[in-house]
């Protein structure tokens, strides 16, 4: 990426920039106390950092004695200066946010908005101090905040911290450290704090909220544009001169992108990460690169009726201080921050009523098709940083279900209770069996609003849910959950170092739905093998339609290529299309990443290769990685492929680094078509095919006779799935046809994936008697429901057209920014 990242993004163009200039210095902790306002929807607080520079910048000063890299020259000398904020202005509406609450338990920022390219450093951000380009900056990712104070913070008072100093910097007589003694003590202290070993984890978090509640030392100066917020300290020129703490005062603004202000489903509000291409920068000044990686602990505020969910380690319990309580969460184990995720709502716990856990045996008995083959891995030791990890810790290799809760609006507490919570529990061991150790030691699932723009969002310890999956029965439920849980190891346990590979989080989530599924539901293995085949297809169908009707660029999985994972010498980089709308809704990466690891498990055999899986995750575990971490680990233990003609260049000239579809899977489509379920499918479209002829031609009385005399079988619902798809391929087909064949599968009842197909062809055959089907689904469904309105607009039809622009109208004020846009774009 070109140094200067930010002069040569062009804000027209689709990409994502991380401006975190991540090569000097890196965030290892957050500390946040925020308050969360549903009346203004802002979010406001304190933030505080815990810094580090980069061992990349250690070993460059190192080697060539700089103490400062050239790249950053000039950084702070573009754009317009603006005034700085006055004294007053920082002061006045103190706490204003929290006005009807009162006591100021939460340090609120004020009211002052400061634009682009505007300075504002408190007493000292004054124009004539802003020019000198030879000091060190430090970058955020930031973005749609009001930034109003950042200041350097003053461990050296922390209470009890004395012990933490070297013996070697004695303390003067007078209690007053000179400048160059006090910055030595602050990163002595510092270092000594970030040395504690894992095992030390708790004496550690209680240093970092200590420090955190320390006194400022000096206000630094800082300015926000567009992408980020630059910090710096007058006459200091190197990272490792720069403060190690620092605290920012701040207020989220509510068209903000980070984070989603809506109201659930009974119309109360609610607040939540939404998985935004910008990820969390709009939500808190962070550092947004992958390599990145930090723990955090934060202070929620919200009022006492509303429950604060958040990727944590702990189950928070609300501290009542007033109309408002404080829930208080912390992870230990180093994450992207772009996987912080935040919750606040009036939700209820879903509790076990008359489905109870003793009801369901643990998918990991004998009685499954997966077991143990795959379970006896030998340990090795870990390559990531230091945590307590969860692949050590004895109990937690052993524990099958972790601790698992879930919420949901009223309205949706009954279907969650029998389906939702039972299914849990059973997916959880399902992956266990499958993967081994759990990387988190608990998870909250959450029934999100309508408006969310996907089926199911996995964070550390939380996952959102879609309500989508709760209707017609378990099978769309228990996918989607299969899915989310195996991100907990891909995706999450072990990221992808380039935001672009996105098929190393969604391909093996995709692949592993499949067997956690299977597993759960205790099928044979030739009932597995068969029901994979189904959804082989599916998917096929579906990556081929998608191919069809995408531009090349976004069907590569590796778009970077021999380039990928590189960043500037500063650490910024930019995400291709990462602000791309309709890249959310694509399902190439998901598939494709699929095949390609299908392809790899039938050139070993699905129990090697599952074996392989737990290698690498008991390697890989709290690392980032590239496709070709994975590829050459699985050449290494399977060398005998290299005789049989495969090799990780192979791989990526025929899967990762092209558009369309990979050639294999010309040849397995067609084996997919004429496996027994497939056949039986087919059979029953035969059927249909004479119904609609038959309704046609024939007269009423003789319609009725022969509709009697036809035996329609039972489907399963990827089946059912499929019917419906091949239904869409004819021609045409009559009302009273559609009209039979909602009522003989009952259509309205069944899950979203088969109702979308019954909304498609209402569409395609305009049948007007379902119009209320089509409706609903755009209403309750709305993360599905997206194309649908651009088959409206093709048809055509006045009627239709008008349908589209009437529940765009009645939805748009609740949409997903996304979804929004994209619609949008079909619409006008």
């Amino acid at each position: 990426m070109n140094e200067n990242t930010e002069s040569t993004l062009d804000p027209n163009k689709d990409d994502l920039p991380l401006m975190a200039n991540t090569s000097f210095m890196l965030v290892r902790h957050y500390v946040l106390d925020l308050a969360v306002n549903f009346h203004r929807e802002v979010i406001n607080g304190t933030i505080v950092l815990f810094l580090e520079s980069s061992k990349m910048y250690n070993k460059t000063a190192n080697a060539e004695g700089a103490s400062r890299h050239p790249s950053l020259q000039g950084s702070l000398e573009t754009g317009q200066l603006g005034p700085s904020c006055s004294l007053a202005c920082a002061c006045k509406d103190k706490m204003s946010n929290l006005a009807n609450y009162g006591d100021g338990r939460v340090t609120n920022v004020n009211s002052c908005n400061h634009s682009n390219n505007e300075w504002a450093g408190g007493i000292s951000g004054t124009r004539e101090h802003c020019g000198d380009g030879d000091d060190f900056v430090l970058v955020l990712d930031c973005c749609d905040l009001v930034v109003t104070k950042v200041e350097e913070v003053n461990v050296v008072a922390t209470a009890g911290i004395d012990k933490l100093i070297r013996t070697d910097m004695h303390k003067p007589e007078d209690g007053i450290y000179s400048h160059g003694l006090q910055n030595d003590l602050q990163s002595s202290i510092l270092d000594a704090i970030l040395g504690l070993g894992a095992e030390h984890w708790q004496e550690q978090h209680n240093y970092y909220i200590q420090c955190s509640e320390a006194p400022g030392y000096s206000e630094l100066q800082f300015q926000t544009d567009m992408w980020s917020l630059k910090i710096k300290k007058p006459g200091v020129q190197s990272p490792k001169d720069f403060p190690r703490v620092l605290r920012i005062w701040y207020e989220t603004k509510p068209e903000g992108g980070s984070v989603k202000w809506t109201k659930d489903q009974i119309g109360r509000p609610c607040v939540y990460t939404a998985g935004s291409p910008i990820n969390n920068r709009a939500l808190f000044p962070c550092q947004e690169p992958p390599v990145a990686m930090a723990t955090w602990q934060a202070s929620i505020w919200a009022p006492n009726d509303s429950v604060v969910l958040m990727s944590g380690e702990n189950c928070a319990e609300p501290q009542q201080d007033g109309a408002l309580s404080k829930w208080f969460y912390y992870v230990t184990m180093c994450m992207p921050a772009s996987t912080f995720t935040l919750a606040v709502g009036y939700w209820f716990e879903v509790k076990h009523g008359f489905v109870s856990e003793s009801q369901w045996q643990s998918p990991s008995s004998a009685s499954s098709s997966f077991v143990n083959e795959n379970c006896s891995v030998s340990m090795t030791a870990c390559g990531h940083s230091a945590y307590p990890c969860h692949f050590r810790n004895p109990a937690a290799r052993n524990q099958d279900c972790i601790p698992h809760r879930v919420f949901a609006p009223d309205c949706l507490r009954s279907s969650s209770q029998e389906f939702l919570l039972p299914l849990l529990a059973r997916c959880l061991s399902a992956a266990h069996c499958i993967l081994g150790t759990h990387p988190f030691g608990r998870v909250d699932v959450l029934i999100v609003p309508a408006s969310f723009s996907s089926l199911g969002m996995a964070s550390p310890h939380i996952i959102f849910l879609s309500q989508s999956v709760l209707s017609g029965g378990n099978h769309l439920c228990g996918v989607r959950l299969s899915h989310e849980i195996a991100h907990a190891w891909f995706g999450l346990a072990i990221g992808a170092r380039d935001w672009t590979e996105e098929w190393i989080s969604e391909g093996f989530a995709t692949y592993l739905e499949d067997v956690f599924w299977a597993n759960a539901q205790k099928l044979a293995q030739e009932e597995a093998k068969e029901q994979q085949q189904l959804r082989s297809l599916l998917r096929w169908r579906r990556l081929r339609d998608e191919i069809q009707n995408s531009e090349e660029e976004l069907q590569v999985l590796r778009p970077n290529k021999e380039n990928t994972g590189e960043v500037s010498s500063t650490g910024a980089t930019i995400v291709k299309h990462g602000r791309n709308p309709g890249k959310i809704f694509m399902q190439v990466h998901y598939l494709k990443g699929y095949f390609l690891l299908h392809y790899l498990e039938n050139q070993v055999g699905q129990k090697a290769f599952l074996k392989f899986l737990r290698l690498f995750v008991e390697r890989f575990h709290g690392q980032l990685i590239l496709s070709q971490d994975f590829l050459h680990m699985f050449m290494e233990n399977f060398p005998q492929l290299r005789s049989q003609g495969l090799s990780t260049e192979i791989i990526y000239e025929i899967w990762l680094d092209v558009a369309g579809l990979p050639k294999p899977l010309l040849d397995d489509a067609v084996k997919w078509t004429e496996t027994r379920l497939v056949c039986e499918v087919r059979n029953e479209v035969t059927k249909w095919a004479g119904v609609n002829q038959r309704f046609r031609k024939g007269s009423r009385k003789r319609k009725r006779r022969r509709k009697d005399e036809l035996t329609f079988g039972e489907l399963l619902p990827d089946q059912l799935v499929l019917l419906l798809e091949f239904l869409l391929e004819m021609k045409s087909l009559s009302s009273q046809t559609l009209q039979t064949l909602q009522k003989q599968y009952c259509l309205r009842e069944q899950d979203a994936e088969v109702r979308h197909r019954w909304c498609e062809l209402v569409i395609k055959h305009k049948h007007t008697m379902a119009y209320g089907d089509l409706i609903n689904f755009l209403k309750q469904d709305q993360a599905m429901g997206v194309y649908l309105y651009g088959e409206l607009m093709v048809n055509e039809d006045a009627t239709q057209q008008q349908l589209a622009h009437s529940c765009f109208t009645m939805l748009k004020e609740e949409m997903d920014p996304s979804l929004l846009k994209v619609v949008a774009e079909m619409l006008f």
